[in-house]
């Protein structure tokens, strides 16, 4: 399975996310802060490809979206669509030749491809194109598509990402580009959000929602289930060529990765979180002063708890938003400096306290541990901690980069066990059925994987990261 790096946040990443845009003369621009807009979706690479109707330009690059553009490039990116994309890794390494979108050309013609998920049956189809004579650029599971596509290009796009779909398993939302038009199809389970928008005219394809309010886009749908979109100059066509499968979305959308101005698998996203925080205060109320989160990833479901409970909500760690990457190691005299760089306490309101701590998801306790410790510091009482979401105790198969079981702290180990390890006075996960209840959809629309086992679709025997690079 796929497993985090060592030195990686205690938190679970997301592969990454896409943007289309057509029928905007300013279409690179568009994409670049349509890409702002989903930055939270991953962090190591960004690009953007563009269409003027004869040839599609490309830019990649390491690093943020503000890293790798700037007003330079776009006089080099021009034309009427462009489809964009952020990247966190969970097949392949961390480098310029996995970042996306992934330009070819074939028989005369320029394909670009962003993708959003992790093929399960990536590994043997892959081996198998390779034993046919295909020749890999890169290591991400992505790539397997456009090798799917090739030999049915020459029936159009639509036959070929058809076809090429078919033969794939596992999560994708996927956009591409061709010299005059772009595509979209999601999975026929619905695993990964994918959301269409129109704009001036022209249309919008993007992860989130969050990145059309951005762009002034107006939300029409989500792209459904099994659904390939055509846009072009005769505008949007839909084609679903899948059977109707039974829905897995992902509840981590809803619960950790999504934005919280967001609206996924037809929810709201901040007001989600903040009914998982009701669902919570219906659970467990210790005795306690306040309620506080650490912020960002606990503050929605913590203001639900607090307005359930009747609790006051405080702030009582401050984040510092001004940290970038830093390459200068601290001295060893600066204790827990990746903590105490990012979050600060306020001492003077947590002394003498009894405090419940609201996180949205404990993966492998490390950074939890090291918090609390930094909170015992500020002479706190009682420090207990409520979950919204139930123990993480499988690896996801499907785009997120959970780590192998082993090193899954719930795996291991009893609630007990799990807050004597961070330093909790007690600890309290949401139950399955309250977290489901909290999302407003059914227990039927969701995987749940990664809390129960039961996958969905089949995951592979054995795939990690670097699974490609292994070979």
């Amino acid at each position: 399975m796929m497993h985090m790096p060592r030195n990686a946040e205690d938190y679970p990443r997301e592969e990454c996310g896409v943007f289309a845009v057509y029928g905007r003369e300013d279409a690179a621009r568009v994409a670049f802060f349509g890409l702002f807009a989903l930055q939270h979706r991953g962090q190591e690479s960004a690009g953007i490809a563009v269409a003027d109707g004869c040839r599609i330009a490309e830019r990649r690059g390491m690093g943020l979206v503000s890293e790798v553009f700037h007003e330079e490039h776009f006089a080099k990116l021009t034309g009427n669509a462009a489809i964009g994309h952020v990247r966190y890794s969970t097949t392949g390494s961390s480098v310029i030749t996995n970042a996306q979108p992934f330009l070819v050309h074939h028989a005369g013609e320029d394909y670009a491809l962003g993708h959003n998920g992790n093929l399960v049956n990536a590994f043997r189809l892959r081996s198998r194109l390779e034993a046919q004579g295909s020749i890999f650029q890169s290591t991400m599971d992505s790539e397997v598509i456009i090798h799917l596509m090739a030999p049915y290009l020459r029936d159009g796009l639509e036959k070929a990402l058809e076809q090429a779909l078919f033969r794939v398993e596992g999560a994708y939302s996927i956009v591409i580009l061709t010299r005059n038009s772009v595509a979209a199809a999601r999975d026929p389970q619905g695993v990964r959000p994918l959301c269409i928008g129109k704009l001036d005219g022209g249309w919008v394809v993007a992860s989130e929602t969050c990145a059309f309010d951005l762009v002034g886009a107006t939300y029409v749908r989500d792209v459904h289930p099994g659904e390939i979109v055509i846009i072009d100059d005769q505008g949007l066509h839909s084609h679903m060529p899948f059977a109707a499968a039974k829905p897995a979305h992902c509840v981590f959308e809803l619960i950790y990765f999504a934005r919280p101005d967001s609206q996924v698998f037809g929810q709201n996203v901040y007001l989600c979180r903040k009914r998982l925080g009701h669902r919570l205060a219906d659970e467990f109320q210790p005795d306690v002063d306040l309620v506080m989160p650490f912020p960002d990833s606990g503050n929605y479901a913590a203001l639900g708890y607090a307005e359930a409970s009747g609790l006051p909500f405080e702030m009582g760690m401050i984040r510092n938003h001004y940290v970038g990457r830093t390459f200068i190691q601290p001295s060893q005299s600066v204790r827990d400096f990746g903590v105490r760089v990012k979050l600060n306490p306020v001492r003077p309101l947590l002394d003498g306290k009894r405090v419940l701590i609201i996180e949205d998801s404990i993966i492998r306790g490390t950074t939890s541990r090291n918090r609390i410790r930094r909170l015992r510091e500020s002479g706190i009482k009682e420090l207990h901690m409520a979950v919204s979401c139930p123990p993480t105790r499988y690896p996801c198969a499907y785009g997120i980069d959970f780590s192998s079981r082993g090193e899954l702290i719930a795996a291991e180990k009893l609630e007990e066990d799990i807050a004597r390890f961070i330093g909790l006075d007690s600890l309290h996960y949401l139950s399955v059925d309250g977290m489901v209840a909290a999302t407003g959809l059914g227990r039927e629309d969701f995987c749940l994987a990664c809390y129960t086992g039961q996958y969905p679709i089949k995951p592979p025997d054995a795939m990690e990261k670097l699974c490609f690079e292994k070979r």
